[in-house]
C-alpha cells in the first residue's frame, strides 16, 4: 500500500492521567496521530468533595511515579505539577485554558468517571478539538472503518483516519450510508465530503442504503480493528453531545471506537450540499505537505542524470520569447553551459519566438540553439497571438519525453530553474506536471521592491481557484511561467492561446489525472521586469475567461455564451478621459495529439 504523509495538525495534545485509570488506549491513539513531543500529560488527583485537599499528597506521589514511567525513553512531556482537586473537571478546564491545546484525548469511561463529567459537557465546554476513545484498541491497527456523512466534524475524522493509516500502515474504508427514505436533500451533506474522498485513493469507498445507520455500522464493524467517526453535526444551541449514532456505538459496539468533535462552530448553510465542503482542506493540506519540493533537493545533477537514464527518458527545454534581447542570451548560456555542456541532464533546448522585433532570435541562434517562430509553425493551423500559442506549438518542434518551459525575461537566471522542475518528474513516476514558485520582487527603475510581484496571481487567479476549484488552492503560484510535464500528458490537453494557458493547463491536469500527479517546487527568487497596470488588467480579464471556459467544460453549464469578450480600457489624455474597447478573447487549441502533422513527426 502506498504510504501517506500527513502533516501533524496538532501542535499540543493534552491527555489527563489518573493514578487508578488506565490510559493505554488513549496514549496509543495520541502517538499514532501526533508526535511524542507534542503530547502533554496532565497528572490529576481527584478528592472527595467533603475531604481535605491534603489527603491527595500520597496519591500525587504515586501519580508522579506513574508519569515518570510513562515518559521513560520517550519525548512525552508532563505538567510541572500534579493537580489535586475535589472538582477535577473544573481543574482540568483551567489547565486547558492555560495550556491552549489543539486537541484533548479522553478515554471512555475511565476519564469521564474520574473527571465526573459527561460526553455532553466535554464536547460542549472544551474550546478545542476533542477525541474520545473507547476500547478495545489493539496494539497494531491494520484496518479502520470510517463512517462519513458530512458536517463540521467529518474533516477532523478524515484527518485522524489518514494519520493512523500513515503511522500504522493501515488500510481504511470510508462508509457512506444513504437513507432509504426521504429526499435527496437529506443526503446533501455528504456531497461536499465526497468530493474529498474521490481524491484520496488510499481510502477504499463503500456505500450502502439504510435508515438505521448505527445498526449498519455495527454490522460492518467486526471486520475492522477500529472505527473512527465524527460526532453528529448539531447547532450549538441544540447540542446534545455525541449524537444518537455515536452514542449507540459507544454503548454497544464490540469494536474499538474513536469519536471526534471539532471546536469550530457549525454554520447553518441555506445550501445543505455545501456541508462538508471545509473538508477540502484535508486534501489540500495533505497534497501541500507531500508534493511541495525545494530546488535544492535536486542540486545533485549526477543523480538526476542517473535517474533520467535509468528510466530511458529525454528532456527538452522550450523557451518562449518576445523581444527579450536583454536577457535571452544569459538565460540560454547559463542553462546550456551547466545542464547540457557540463552535464547531460538536458537533451534539447529550443527557442520558440513570437516574431520578436529585436535581436532575440539572432542571439539565440548565435548560441547554437534551434530557433522557431511560432507563427510559422504548423501553418495549416494558422497563427494566433499569445504565449499559449507558442507553448502549444513547442510540443510540435521538441522531441523530449519531458517538456520544461521557462520564461526568457529572468534577470537572475540559475540552473535551479531547470533542475528544480525536472527533479520531481525524475524522482517520482506518479508526478505528471510540476509548477515552480518563488519570491517575486519587482524592479522599479534600478531598485528591487521585495514582495511586489504576483499581483494577478493573488488578486485574480488564486481567488478563482479557491472559489471554483478549491482542490488547487494549495498552489502558491498557478500562473508562474516556469513549469513542465510529461509529453504523454501534455499532448492530450488543450492549450489556451493567451494569458489563460497556465491556469487552463493546471485545471485540465487536475481534472485529467488528479491532484496527486501535480507537484510544486520552490525555485527561491525570480527577478523580472514588471508589467504595467493595464497589461495586468488584460491578463486578469483573460484568466477570468479561461476559468469560466473550464467551468463550462466541467460543470455542463454554458456560462461563456453570454460573457462579454471585450474589455473597456480607461484612457487618460490631456484634457480628456475616455474608454477604448479592446477584444480579449481567450481561444484554445485542441490537444496536440489530434493534429495529423504532430502524429507524423512522432512516427519518425
Amino acid at each position: 500500500m502506498k504510504q501517506v504523509y500527513v502533516n501533524n495538525p496538532f501542535r499540543k495534545t493534552i491527555l489527563p492521567v489518573f493514578q487508578t485509570t488506565e490510559t493505554g488506549a488513549a496514549l496509543e491513539i495520541a502517538r499514532w496521530i501526533t508526535r511524542d513531543n507534542s503530547i502533554l500529560l496532565a497528572g490529576m488527583v481527584g478528592i472527595a468533595e467533603q475531604g481535605s485537599i491534603s489527603e491527595g499528597a500520597y496519591k500525587a506521589q504515586g501519580l508522579r511515579l506513574k508519569l515518570r514511567q510513562l515518559m521513560r525513553g520517550t519525548q512525552l512531556r508532563c505538567l510541572s505539577f500534579v493537580a489535586v482537586s475535589s472538582c477535577p473537571w473544573d481543574e482540568f478546564k483551567q489547565i486547558v485554558h492555560d495550556q491552549q491545546p489543539d486537541l484533548i484525548i479522553l478515554e471512555w469511561p475511565g476519564h469521564f468517571d474520574q473527571l465526573q463529567v459527561t460526553p455532553f459537557e466535554v464536547f460542549q465546554e472544551l474550546p478545542c478539538d476533542v477525541l474520545l476513545v473507547r476500547g478495545p484498541v489493539p496494539k497494531k491497527v491494520d484496518t479502520i472503518l470510517a463512517p462519513v456523512r458530512g458536517g463540521p466534524h467529518a474533516e477532523l475524522a478524515i484527518r485522524i483516519t489518514l494519520a493512523m493509516c500513515h503511522s500504522q500502515s493501515a488500510v481504511a474504508t470510508s462508509l457512506h450510508i444513504r437513507p432509504e427514505s426521504g429526499s435527496a436533500q437529506m443526503d446533501a451533506p455528504f456531497r461536499g465530503i465526497n468530493r474529498v474522498l474521490k481524491n484520496l485513493p488510499e481510502l477504499e469507498k463503500r456505500e450502502i442504503t439504510s435508515d438505521e445507520p448505527a445498526a449498519a455500522i455495527m454490522d460492518f464493524a467486526p471486520r475492522f480493528d477500529l472505527i473512527v467517526m465524527g460526532a453528529t453535526a448539531q447547532p450549538t444551541e441544540q447540542f446534545e453531545g455525541l449524537g444518537a449514532v455515536a452514542q449507540r456505538l459507544l454503548e454497544n459496539s464490540t469494536t474499538g471506537l474513536v469519536v471526534v468533535k471539532t471546536h469550530r462552530p457549525m454554520v447553518i448553510d441555506p445550501h445543505p450540499e455545501a456541508a462538508g465542503s471545509q473538508a477540502i482542506s484535508v486534501l489540500v493540506d495533505r497534497w501541500f505537505a507531500q508534493n511541495t519540493y525545494h530546488a535544492k533537493e535536486f542540486s545533485d545533477l549526477d543523480e538526476l542524470v542517473r535517474l533520467k537514464h535509468s528510466q530511458n527518458l529525454t528532456i527538452s527545454v522550450a523557451l518562449p520569447a518576445l523581444n527579450e534581447a536583454k536577457t535571452v542570451g544569459k538565460v540560454i548560456g547559463t542553462i546550456k553551459e551547466e545542464l547540457m555542456d557540463h552535464s547531460s541532464l538536458l537533451d534539447e533546448i529550443v527557442l520558440i519566438d513570437s516574431n520578436s522585433q529585436d535581436e532575440t532570435r539572432q542571439i539565440a541562434a548565435s548560441l547554437g540553439i534551434p530557433v522557431y517562430v511560432h507563427q510559422q509553425v504548423l501553418p495549416r493551423c494558422g497563427a494566433r497571438r499569445g504565449k499559449g500559442e507558442a507553448l502549444w506549438k513547442s510540443l510540435y518542434v521538441t522531441k523530449g519525453d519531458i517538456i520544461l518551459w521557462i520564461d526568457t525575461d529572468i534577470v537572475n537566471i540559475h540552473p535551479r530553474f531547470i533542475y528544480g522542475l525536472a527533479g520531481p518528474l525524475l524522482a517520482n513516476p506518479d508526478i505528471q506536471f510540476v509548477k515552480g514558485f518563488y519570491r517575486r520582487p519587482i524592479k522599479v527603475g534600478e531598485r528591487l521592491v521585495a514582495g511586489g510581484g504576483g499581483r494577478v496571481t493573488e488578486l485574480t487567479a488564486r481567488p478563482l481557484l479557491n472559489l471554483f476549484f478549491p482542490e488547487l488552492s494549495g498552489l502558491i503560484q498557478p500562473l508562474s511561467g516556469e513549469y513542465g510535464g510529461r509529453r504523454s500528458l501534455l499532448e492530450k490537453l488543450p492549450f489556451f492561446s493567451g494569458y489563460g494557458v497556465e491556469i487552463g493547463l493546471i485545471i485540465d491536469v487536475f481534472k485529467t489525472c488528479g491532484l496527486g500527479c501535480i507537484a510544486q517546487v520552490d525555485l527561491q527568487e525570480r527577478v523580472h521586469h514588471n508589467q504595467s497596470l493595464e497589461a495586468l488588467s488584460k491578463m486578469s480579464f483573460a484568466i477570468i475567461q479561461a476559468v469560466t471556459h473550464k467551468l463550462d467544460d466541467y460543470s455542463g453549464y454554458s456560462v461563456l455564451e453570454d460573457v462579454n469578450r471585450t474589455m473597456k480600457l480607461i484612457r487618460y489624455e490631456t484634457g480628456r478621459l475616455f474608454l477604448e474597447v479592446e477584444e480579449i478573447s481567450e481561444l484554445d487549441r485542441p490537444p496536440m495529439i489530434s493534429i495529423p502533422e504532430y502524429n507524423e513527426t512522432r512516427k519518425r
